[in-house]
């Protein structure tokens, strides 16, 4: 079974991408972050001709997340339990479309776009960390429910946990920038505390294993990029790993992404 996460930055602006990396790749769960699209536009058919079931959860031109599987979609849940909502401002919070959980083969895969938190001291920060831990919380409650659960959780973190996932981290020091802030990694490393596994990080060690280059700056042809998207599996899927790579070369190109896909092959 093989299980891939890609942040697309709006699937309609690059739907021949996705449909070409899906016949190349041949992928059983596709979880996707940054639709950018609501229900009414999502193009389903483009998954549909290709054998894939699709759950969506968007509502807005912001945000926005899928699961496509071709191996079962059962249970779909939008949100996870307790997921927080946000409202700058004063302006009453809302429940952003970030979260999208579903059954496939006996694994429940949760597609993840992480707040950015947008700032050390902006709003979003507190909302970005408060996230993190309800989400944490459930994980461990799965966990201690059934210590042989199979679960994923994929998507785009929005957090560098370590120094070398990040191509300068004396750049992000200087300019005060978040996803390698102190409470940003202890929140990560909180999923790990409780059991998870990064099997990436484990097959891969050290600096240079990015996801994501900015377009700014032409940081992929400078090789300036960050780890930021990640698939945290339970200690049970985790065992059934027999590879896990970043899928670079879809960063390449015309119309490409900011982020790669993360690919997990399973026993």
């Amino acid at each position: 079974m093989k299980i891939a996460t890609w942040n697309v930055n709006s699937l309609r602006a690059r739907a021949d991408r996705v449909e070409a990396w899906l016949e190349a790749n041949d992928p059983d769960v596709l979880a996707i972050q940054e639709t950018k699209c609501k229900d009414e536009n999502f193009p389903w058919e483009l998954f549909e001709r290709l054998g894939y079931e699709v759950a969506h959860f968007g509502f807005s031109q912001w945000n926005g997340v899928a699961l496509a599987s071709r191996v079962g979609l059962e249970d779909v849940e939008r949100t996870f339990a307790g997921q927080p909502a946000f409202g700058k401002g004063g302006v009453d919070p809302v429940q952003e479309a970030r979260a999208i959980g579903a059954t496939c083969n006996g694994v429940r895969v949760w597609s993840l776009y992480v707040p950015n938190g947008r700032g050390l001291q902006d709003e979003h920060m507190p909302y970005k960390l408060e996230w993190l831990d309800v989400l944490r919380q459930d994980a461990a409650g799965w966990l201690q429910a059934d210590p042989e659960a199979q679960f994923a959780l994929v998507g785009d973190w929005n957090i560098a946990p370590k120094d070398e996932d990040v191509w300068d981290v004396q750049y992000f020091l200087d300019n005060e920038l978040t996803h390698i802030s102190a409470p940003e990694r202890a929140a990560f490393q909180a999923f790990l505390d409780e059991g998870l596994v990064d099997p990436m990080r484990e097959r891969h060690p050290g600096p240079g294993v990015y996801t994501y280059w900015d377009y700014k700056a032409l940081r992929f042809p400078k090789k300036e990029g960050m780890r930021i998207d990640f698939q945290l599996l339970s200690p049970a899927l985790a065992a059934r790993v027999t590879d896990a790579n970043v899928d670079r070369d879809e960063r390449r190109g015309k119309g490409a992404s900011d982020h790669a896909p993360v690919v997990v092959e399973l026993a």
